[in-house]
């Protein structure tokens, strides 16, 4: 999943550079990308997406891209040419496995379908056949527009919609953890895992293992291998729990 962080038509422009960048990295690892939802604007980019990538150590390898992500460029938005950096989020979850059951409610759930629209899938159509579904005790929302009838998106949602509950248990758990363990960890907007300067000069570089790459170009067109598998190696160091 990719959000916007503040900055507008910057940001927004950003996360479709973001959900480029992924589309193209599962692209040329051979994976089958699939864009579930984007919540398209007018003017340019997007406000938010969720996609689904399938392969082998998928969910694995991604780990290492969930954080906020910085840009810094002359922004082509700016008539006098100023230089704007701008954040986006990027979550990854997994695909829930078969033999965990997670229980919903129907009553707390609320089911709102609209009509697809944007770039959300390459079956939009003209019918009310995309579907939000918002739990209302968590107030987690997801959206799927991509499928061809209005009773397949609501099942894809379901499914999105059971990973991210997952995922919320998980973290609360983590937390009641960190508070018995008396440990606080600074979670800000600001906090970038890695940047992306395209001017003064190009360079990618992640701010938790040092990694660097100076064609931003390539990396934005996919090239993320170095900075997955550097994760990784520092992550098996013991610096990530």
């Amino acid at each position: 999943m990719v959000h916007t962080g503040a900055g507008g038509t910057e940001s927004q422009d950003w996360a479709n550079m973001l959900l480029r960048m992924y589309l193209r990295w599962a692209d040329s690892e051979g994976y089958r990308s699939t864009i579930n939802e984007v919540s398209a604007e007018e003017s340019v980019g997007i406000k938010s997406a969720t996609i689904t990538i399938d392969g082998p150590n998928v969910y694995g390898l991604l780990q290492a891209e969930k954080g906020v992500h910085r840009l810094v460029r002359i922004s082509p938005f700016d008539a006098a040419k100023r230089r704007h950096t701008t954040f986006a989020s990027v979550d990854v979850i997994p695909a829930i496995d078969e033999d965990i059951e997670i229980t919903v409610d129907p009553q707390d759930l609320r089911i709102d379908t609209y009509r697809a629209s944007g770039a959300g899938g390459q079956h939009v159509n003209v019918t009310d056949s995309a579907v939000r579904i918002t739990h209302l005790p968590t107030g987690i929302v997801v959206q799927c527009q991509n499928e061809r009838s209005q009773f397949q998106n609501k099942e894809t949602a379901l499914k999105i919609l059971k990973a991210r509950l997952y995922e919320h248990e998980q973290a609360r758990r983590d937390e009641e953890l960190e508070v018995q363990r008396g440990e606080k960890k600074d979670i800000a907007w600001g906090s970038q895992i890695r940047s992306y300067v395209l001017h003064p000069y190009t360079m990618v570089k992640d701010h938790r293992t040092s990694v660097e790459k100076g064609n931003a170009a390539g990396v934005l067109d996919g090239d993320l291998n170095e900075f997955i598998t550097g994760w990784h190696r520092w992550r098996l160091k013991g610096d990530v729990s």
